[in-house]
């Protein structure tokens, strides 16, 4: 590139960038890794077609130059100018980002439904059919593919914490008022004028959590009927974002609250502490 020199650039030793999907760390870039469960073909496809394309185009420029030095600085002025509003050096999943985001006129999805259903935007179609990676109909494919896929994960993990909530833990919860109650009639016959407000009050709200998640549970299995008459998959997807996974959202808080309430020797699953501390 005809640089001679270069000044000193200090390398970030903290983490404070790991949010961006393209870390700059001082020295390089680092790529965010895919989800546990996905593969990273995915995601290095359209990565290598963006940096084949970007290519492409510095390379049809300087390729026509007379003066290729002077051609070349005037073509990292330029592209810096154009493109630095994407560079963001806060936290990614911050409120203040959204903001930012807008600002800079980027786009900003917070959800899969919202990403997926821009798979086979026009221009994404232009791109990867220049380059040979994917036809029109190919990327209509693996988009409905992608929302379909997302539909069932959500479906499958709503009626899983459906069952777990009934089937564990309201039994559970259940037989922990029962005992307190059987303590309340225990203290009562030895001496009514023992205090059972602690009992009382603990049966009190834990019935109470157990009818809020019992009609929870109802909205997100009302839900999930609904669901399976949107035939059109970027609406049944768009659906499970909005309904269906904040119903499930709505449901964990109630089973949360349970779990600090109800005694260790009743509830059916590892707390956090048995997971980090005793596995």
């Amino acid at each position: 590139m005809g640089v001679h020199s270069l000044p000193a650039l200090p390398k970030d030793s903290s983490d404070r960038n790991r949010t961006s999907p393209f870390a700059f760390t001082g020295n390089k870039f680092e790529f965010r890794m895919v989800g546990s469960s996905a593969s990273i073909a995915d995601a290095n496809t359209v990565i290598n077609t963006i940096v084949a394309e970007s290519l492409r185009i510095f390379a049809d420029e300087l390729e026509q130059a007379d003066d290729f030095k002077a051609c070349l600085n005037a073509l990292i002025k330029r592209t810096i100018k154009a493109h630095k509003r994407i560079i963001f050096n806060g936290n990614n999943y911050s409120d203040e980002w959204i903001a930012e985001a807008e600002k800079r006129g980027l786009c900003h999805f917070r959800s899969t439904p919202e990403a997926v259903c821009h798979l086979a935007d026009a221009k994404n179609i232009e791109l990867f059919a220049r380059h040979k990676v994917f036809t029109e109909n190919e990327l209509a494919s693996r988009q409905e593919i992608d929302l379909e896929n997302y539909c069932k994960i959500l479906n499958i993990e709503a009626l899983t914490m459906l069952e777990m909530a009934r089937k564990e833990i309201l039994p559970a919860t259940l037989s922990y008022i029962k005992n307190l109650c059987d303590i309340i009639k225990v203290k009562i016959s030895v001496a009514t004028e023992l205090p059972v407000s602690f009992e009382s009050k603990l049966i009190n709200k834990l019935s109470n959590l157990c009818e809020c998640l019992d009609k929870k549970a109802d909205a997100l299995e009302n839900a999930l009927m609904q669901s399976y008459e949107i035939t059109d998959y970027a609406n049944r997807a768009n659906y499970y974002r909005s309904e269906i996974f904040t119903a499930m959202q709505e449901m964990r808080a109630v089973a949360d609250e349970l779990e600090t309430l109800v005694g260790k020797q009743y509830w059916p699953y590892p707390t956090y502490g048995d997971l980090l501390f005793y596995v």
